[in-house]
């Protein structure tokens, strides 16, 4: 299986070098030719969970330089998820015949993806691994996380086994039978967890320590979790159930909640979120593929979202330099998403 991996980021540098070592015929493609020479200079390397590695060869070149002779059985997308709808289409050319991409990205990016270039072109896919750019080509793995893949119209397929057995290599893979489930209960995570510590800088152990904070988690997560019923979708358990108790009967079953609730932040209460990494490096955030996609969704089926498209604007003020992150900013949000 030819392999290419596009964007060579935290993620993709980690997936690169794990599968380069691993003997796997893969090459890279960076976002220009300036990265691609840096890159091919410095080599990748990988410290932390999972032991050290060394790539100090590799094929790599930007992705304008990729022609019709280059061919792959698999294009592995692990730009951030707005680059990934401009890249996508440009590389699909590049696939062989019977190839297919897979996006790694959170919320709704594959789906997005899989609406307007084929659902037989494009899988479903995430991941939980949790990296850190030192510099670039110097990446820090900080936990034995792994990719979930699976087809976004559900089941099982040959092709998914053959993805996971071959990427399986360099890290671990697990096929989901319901993949879209899956990225939808990584989506409410997403939603309620690290958008929400973007907004007021802080962890969620810290903003869930405030009574405004539980109240526009719940409210952020229960919005999401509402649109993702309407679409037809089954959230699946990933490290949580991911339907709060009393759901189903629609009956507060407030103890049992506040253990749910506990269990979430003993998961997820003490990581920083990526997104208020990109904040403070003036990144453009995926606030449109999470809260903004809960949004776009919840509006084409009829369900409240108010909590959603706040929070969604918000950071498209901070992302502009109109706002900045603040301690304050749960209070503001229980007070402008009041019935």
């Amino acid at each position: 299986m030819q392999i290419l991996i596009v964007g060579i980021g935290a993620l993709g540098g980690t997936i690169a070098a794990r599968a380069i070592r691993t003997g796997l015929p893969v090459r890279l493609a960076a976002r220009n030719t300036d990265s691609a020479k840096a890159l091919r200079r410095s080599g990748l390397r990988v410290s932390g969970i999972g032991g050290e590695v060394r790539a100090d060869v590799i094929d790599i070149a930007a992705v304008e330089d990729y022609g019709k002779g280059d061919q792959f059985d698999l294009i592995l997308l692990a730009t951030k998820a707005q680059d990934t709808l401009e890249v996508a289409p440009r590389v699909l050319r590049l696939l062989a015949p019977g190839g297919v991409m897979l996006p790694i990205q959170n919320g709704g990016a594959a789906r997005v993806l899989a609406d307007g270039l084929g659902e037989d072109r494009i899988l479903g896919g995430f991941s939980n691994l949790g990296v850190t750019m030192v510099e670039p080509g110097a990446y820090e793995q900080k936990n034995a996380g792994h990719l979930v893949i699976g087809e976004l119209a559900g089941g099982v397929s040959e092709r998914i086994d053959r993805v996971a057995r071959t990427l399986g290599r360099a890290i671990e893979v697990k096929a989901s039978s319901n993949v879209t489930g899956a990225i939808w209960s990584k989506l409410l995570i997403n939603c309620s967890v690290t958008t929400l510590g973007a907004l007021c800088s802080q962890t969620m152990r810290q903003y869930m320590e405030t009574e405004a904070g539980k109240k526009v988690f719940r409210r952020t997560y229960e919005e999401a979790l509402s649109v993702a019923f309407a679409t037809g979708t089954r959230p699946e358990r990933l490290a949580v159930d991911p339907i709060p108790p009393g759901w189903a009967s629609n009956v507060a079953i407030e103890q049992r909640y506040e253990s749910w609730v506990e269990e979430i932040v003993a998961f997820y209460g003490d990581v920083k979120p990526s997104m208020l990494q990109d904040l403070e490096r003036g990144r453009k955030t995926e606030i449109d593929f999470i809260n903004g996609y809960v949004v776009t969704l919840g509006h084409a089926s009829g369900v409240p979202v108010h909590m959603n498209a706040t929070i969604t604007d918000l950071v498209h003020q901070i992302e502009r330099g109109v706002l900045q992150p603040t301690r304050d900013r749960m209070n503001d949000l229980v007070a402008q998403t009041a019935d």
